[in-house]
């Protein structure tokens, strides 16, 4: 952890890692040599990034946000009774710290939020929205990748703890990287804890084709800001029209899988050094898998999760379940 806590406010404390941020060059020369040439989608949440997802969550042909929205209303009654009063919500990847209202509106004398998210600017903006909305409630915003261990603070008045983690964020992991995050978040809760996580279930392949390849072109948009972050932030030199955004379905592996392609044979150089693209190559950014609901809990036992209820919507596009360490 550097530094110490600071003043921000309303805000009750303030916590950062310095791993937000320090492996971000090391990730994108690593993951441009390789053969299939990557970019961790965590990186694509700069401020920029940030505010673009938050417009992708509004477009029309993406399902997942409206429709977990609206499990989260009809069923907030239901949450609290399981979760329970006097609870601290730790939300991973909190973003907008929008959904997590809902599930805070519905809990009996909340101890505290603490959201944890690696993009510091976005998380500080929306942690004081929130600190503003909830003046009686203390929030503790941690900058840090939370796919790496951290530590959670100290609560005063916390009766137990609670993980919110929504969007079906579980999805752009593999299936091995899940159960790890599923098994630390385990082990960063604390025993008899519980995790409300949205998960994206299987479908029409239309409705995902249309979801990840919005007619406006908000997503791609997001996409491509990925390597703008890296010309800015690490001396990059990627000419920007010269990629193009393709969301594709991989039905063996059950999952979108999200590319930047290669308009024309090209080099690029980041910190010095040279990358060479052929017309057609691509740059992997990100994948969304999509799981059943018993495949679903499958996974999260093999991390140490005991899978408690679960819901869906009427079309079963979307569930959220609530797992508790076992």
């Amino acid at each position: 952890m550097s530094g110490t806590a600071v003043n921000l406010g309303l805000l009750r404390d303030y916590i950062e890692y310095g791993h937000a941020a320090d492996s971000f060059l090391d990730d994108v020369l690593e993951g441009l040599s390789q053969t299939q040439k990557k970019l961790s989608s965590k990186y694509f949440y700069d401020e920029r990034g940030s505010k673009l997802f938050d417009d992708i969550c509004e477009l029309p042909e993406y399902y997942p946000t409206r429709t977990e929205t609206g499990l989260l209303r009809t069923y907030a009654a239901e949450f609290a009774e399981l979760i329970g009063a006097n609870a601290s919500v730790v939300e991973f990847g909190s973003g907008s710290s929008t959904k997590v209202r809902i599930l805070l509106d519905a809990l009996e004398s909340p101890a505290a939020y603490i959201p944890v998210d690696i993009s510091r600017e976005h998380l500080l903006e929306s942690s004081k929205s929130l600190a503003s909305a909830y003046p009686d409630l203390p929030v503790v915003p941690i900058a840090a990748d939370y796919t790496r261990p951290f530590h959670l603070p100290d609560i005063l008045g916390e009766a137990t703890r609670v993980g919110f983690f929504p969007g079906s964020t579980i999805g752009n992991f593999s299936r091995d990287a899940a159960v790890e995050f599923l098994r630390t978040a385990a082990s960063d809760l604390g025993a008899d804890n519980g995790l409300l996580i949205g998960v994206d279930l299987r479908k029409d392949v239309g409705v995902l084709h249309a979801a990840y390849n919005d007619v406006a072109g908000i997503t791609a948009a997001f996409n491509i800001n990925v390597l703008r972050r890296v010309n800015r932030e690490l001396g990059g030199n990627f000419d920007l029209d010269a990629f193009t955004h393709d969301a594709r379905w991989v039905a063996d592996q059950s999952r979108i899988e999200m590319h930047l392609v290669s308009e024309r044979d090209q080099e690029v150089w980041v910190d010095g050094k040279c990358f060479v693209f052929a017309a057609g190559e691509s740059i992997h950014t990100e994948d969304s898998h999509k799981y059943g609901i018993e495949e679903f809990h499958t996974l999260a036992a093999k991390a140490g999760w005991c899978s408690i209820r679960h819901w869906t919507d009427t079309e079963d596009l979307f569930s959220l379940h609530y797992l508790r360490v076992a």
